[in-house]
């Protein structure tokens, strides 16, 4: 790959050391402020609304002022989140900040540098060569989120050896977000302004041809993206530490495992999409994962927990860099921009309410309704994406199915 998606991956890779030890700490750190689950639900739903908000305005906006400063101006707000969530202790000001930052409560990237991210990347790898870039920008974040939940098991040691309060320890991590913001930022700026192949692309109707696949890609990965918005690693670990009382530098390993074996699953699903093609890729991978992760509520014992956790992180990411790559081969790509931030925004928005109702779940009970609600409702999105979607082929696909014999 050239210059520009080197670039991509990796900040890609600097961002997600941040969002893996900031999807562990946050709950970990409003707990230690005091707050209950119900509240730490709220302020994860208000990162995933701002994000959306975000998103969509980089979707209608990129175009006309570059990838690159758009880039750059979220790299400038992912710094101030991170500083100013180190700072603020209220919680109507942690909510304003968590609504307006960058900070990520998922394991994976549901931030605003996501589309834009997604448009530069595609406009500069050749079809075959999509879905292979894509793995390994997934694979570059899985990498990074892994590294970062082992950081998040620092503060517990740092409180232990400097005897200070866990709170405090906690505040550290997120200057530390604030500083690779920072390096995201330094990245960015070598990037070009914008990207040849989508710098036409009319703000003012982003979306002709593709409107109507679009916008039902954008339905379905809703559905999955509010039973992904049930489990996002902060509310998983919060139910992790109400069901077994992990520790937090026990949540960081299992959560550095998941995330490396995400990670390895990535490089898998470009041979199988090129074998088996995008959708059958993405829907038979994610069904088992699927009932795995339902799976998981049932047992008592943490090793078989942790068992199906890893089952299941092998299989439930492949469909990532085969939906992303889908998205892109099935428009224009003058209308790539706004394909990736109108599928990226609905599901934003519809993952955003889900941490909220996991948090008065488990408030409720600790059993863990979010991880059956959250796997029966993927197992429905699967199907009926394989049956919509099915005869719906990407380019690539069309030129290497067999050509039919013509008998004299």
């Amino acid at each position: 790959m050239g210059s520009t998606a080197s670039i991509v991956l990796a900040a890609r890779g600097v961002r997600a050391l941040g969002d893996g030890f900031v999807s562990l700490t946050l709950p970990l750190y409003l707990l230690a402020l005091g707050y209950d689950p119900l509240q730490v639900g709220l302020i994860s739903t208000a990162t995933l609304l701002g994000s959306a908000a975000l998103s969509l305005t980089a979707g209608l906006y990129a175009t006309r002022i570059g990838y690159r400063h758009a880039l750059l101006g979220a790299a400038l707000l992912m710094m101030m989140t991170g500083i100013a969530f180190s700072g603020v202790r209220d919680f109507w000001p942690l909510l304003i900040v968590a609504f307006v930052g960058t900070l990520n409560p998922s394991s994976g990237d549901v931030s605003v540098f996501l589309p834009l991210e997604h448009a530069v990347l595609s406009s500069v790898v050749s079809a075959e060569r999509r879905t292979g870039a894509f793995a390994r920008y997934s694979l570059v974040g899985a990498v990074g989120g892994a590294l970062g939940a082992l950081i998040a098991g620092a503060p517990e040691l740092l409180s232990a050896a400097l005897h200070m309060p866990t709170r405090v320890a906690l505040q550290s991590l997120f200057l530390l977000y604030a500083v690779l913001g920072f390096a995201a930022w330094l990245l960015y700026r070598r990037l070009p302004d914008r990207a040849d192949d989508v710098r036409d692309a009319s703000p003012e109707a982003p979306l002709r041809e593709s409107r109507r696949i679009v916008l039902t890609l954008a339905a379905l990965f809703s559905v999955d993206a509010f039973a992904g918005g049930l489990i996002v690693q902060s509310m998983l670990s919060l139910w992790l530490v109400q069901r077994f009382a992990l520790a937090p530098a026990e949540l960081g390993t299992l959560f550095f495992g998941t995330s490396l074996l995400a990670g390895a699953s990535y490089l898998i699903a470009a041979p199988l999409a090129r074998r088996f093609g995008l959708i059958n890729t993405m829907v038979f991978t994610h069904i088992p994962s699927s009932v795995a992760l339902m799976a998981i509520a049932f047992v008592a014992d943490i090793h078989v927990a942790v068992a199906l956790l890893l089952v299941r992180s092998a299989l439930s990411q492949m469909d990532v860099p085969t939906r992303s790559s889908y998205v892109m081969a099935v428009v224009t790509p003058a209308e790539r921009p706004a394909a990736a931030s109108t599928t990226a925004v609905p599901r934003s928005l519809a993952a955003a309410g889900s941490p909220l109702l996991t948090g008065y779940l488990l408030s409720l009970s600790p059993f863990g309704w979010p991880l059956v609600i959250a796997g029966a409702l993927k197992i429905g999105y699967d199907l009926t994406l394989l049956m919509l979607f099915r005869n719906v082929r990407p380019p690539e696909e069309v030129e290497r199915a067999p050509r039919p014999t013509v008998r004299s």
